[in-house]
């Protein structure tokens, strides 16, 4: 996927969780006969103090990828922008725009791999204070870096995201999508 999206950070928001709640509502109401688990935040969004690009990352729950494929013409149809991105893992969607982002919406398999490293990376920095600067730090050295390149950024920040979740080296080789 290709994109012109610049990567610009923010300061925290503290309207973000209420902004996630309101966004959370309407998924259940356009999609919420396909959820599966629970509709989670996750990403920088979620961190209290963190720095983030202000875009809402919303993992959407379902019982299978495959059970999910009906609810992405009604995604579309309400404005998201559905990328076949990592299909093998994730149906991925942005909104209003590639080139302008509010929203990252992934359709996760509920209490799959990619799931509980989302959630559990989201914990481990709002738990961890030194962590969480850790990161934030690296984040906004590879923003600097990689401005106009979302996918290299993305890249960058996956050793630092699989060494917090498993610091004695045992992740498994499986692809990611941080």
């Amino acid at each position: 996927m290709t994109s012109k999206a610049s990567i610009i950070l923010e300061e925290y928001n503290d309207s973000w969780p209420g902004k996630f709640e309101q966004d959370k509502n309407h998924l259940i109401a356009i999609a919420g006969q396909w959820n599966f688990g629970s509709i989670e935040h996750v990403g920088s969004t979620t961190v209290p103090g963190m720095v983030a690009k202000p875009i809402f990352d919303i993992m959407f729950g379902f019982r299978s990828l495959n059970e999910s494929v009906p609810a992405i013409r009604t995604l579309v149809e309400s404005g998201y922008c559905y990328w076949p991105y990592k299909t093998e893992v994730i149906h991925w969607f942005c909104k209003p725009s590639a080139a302008f982002r509010t929203h990252h919406l992934h359709l996760v398999p509920f209490e799959s791999q990619l799931w509980q490293e989302r959630i559990k990376f989201r914990e481990l920095l709002c738990r961890d204070k030194s962590l969480a600067t850790e990161y934030a730090n690296l984040k906004k050295s590879l923003a600097a870096k990689y401005r106009q390149d979302r996918e290299a950024y993305k890249v960058k920040k996956g050793p630092f995201i699989l060494s917090s979740l498993y610091p004695k080296g045992a992740a498994s080789k499986l692809p990611r999508n941080f």
